[in-house]
């Protein structure tokens, strides 16, 4: 019996497709083209996009870049269609680099694993990957196509979520592969002191190189609001105060709130 072999096309669930100015980390201020991909396995108390956490039947993509003229696509989307929207972005001088984003990305790997070389060869922009950094055998599908990685670390305290040894095994997969790799840590009013100087000793353990940004967690509006536990933005002198405290174990500790709120940027 003669079985007909059937090839899957590669395709992922998205969120939208933007340009605007990244807000958060090593990045801040540069201008990207942000594909946010569909689907979350976290539940952090903080999070602001809690609407990503499942894939939606469509997707938006921006017609031209920085305009918020969106259309209406939907999912999921075809890997060669993407490739065309991100190509609409990409204006010349205009970008500095791709962020993928989310949701979680590296849910997507397979399909990420198949599209990132396309997409460098067609745009020559780097590639950024922004990550909750609690799947490094994802991470391996990938690394040969990544130029940057901003990896939340996320503290018990802040995100009621934990994941020390995964994010320990991801940071080394980076520093292998010479990723240039930073850290972000949420920190509100609720952090545990002894969670940021645990987050300081298992990054300086690697590398006394790789950054770490405090972010202090932007309060969220009632109606983005998915738990009944507040989550408040730190004190000055609280951040001031754990500044200090991780800088006698790391090298690189800097305090960045999201800019991108601050200048109404997606």
């Amino acid at each position: 019996m003669n079985v007909k072999k059937t090839t899957l096309k590669p395709e992922a669930r998205l969120m939208e497709i933007f340009s605007a100015i990244q807000g958060e980390g090593l990045n801040v201020g540069t201008r990207q083209i942000f594909i946010r991909f569909a689907i979350c396995d976290l539940r952090c108390h903080f999070c602001d996009s809690a609407y990503t956490w499942t894939a939606p039947s469509t997707c938006r993509i921006e017609r031209s870049p920085g305009s918020r003229d969106f259309e209406i696509h939907s999912n999921p989307v075809p890997l060669s269609i993407l490739i065309e929207w991100v190509q609409r972005q990409n204006l010349p001088s205009l970008h500095d680099s791709i962020s993928l984003t989310g949701g979680e990305p590296l849910l997507h790997a397979p399909f990420l694993r198949e599209f990132l070389p396309e997409v460098r060869a067609l745009t020559n922009l780097p590639i950024y990957l922004e990550t909750g950094g609690h799947r490094p055998e994802q991470l391996k599908l990938i690394l040969p196509y990544l130029d940057s990685v901003g990896m939340d670390l996320k503290l018990p305290s802040v995100s009621g979520e934990s994941y020390w040894l995964e994010h320990s095994q991801f940071l080394q997969l980076c520093l292998d592969a010479n990723i240039n790799v930073f850290i972000k840590i949420i920190v509100s009013q609720d952090t545990d002191p002894d969670e940021l100087k645990r987050s300081a000793s298992l990054v300086a353990e690697l590398s006394q190189e790789i950054p770490i940004f405090l972010q202090p967690v932007t309060p969220l509006a009632e109606n983005q609001k998915f738990s009944q536990l507040p989550v408040l933005a730190p004190l000055p002198e609280q951040v001031l105060e754990w500044q200090a405290l991780m800088k006698q174990i790391a090298k690189q500790v800097r305090v960045i709130p999201q800019t991108h709120k601050m200048l109404n940027q997606m």
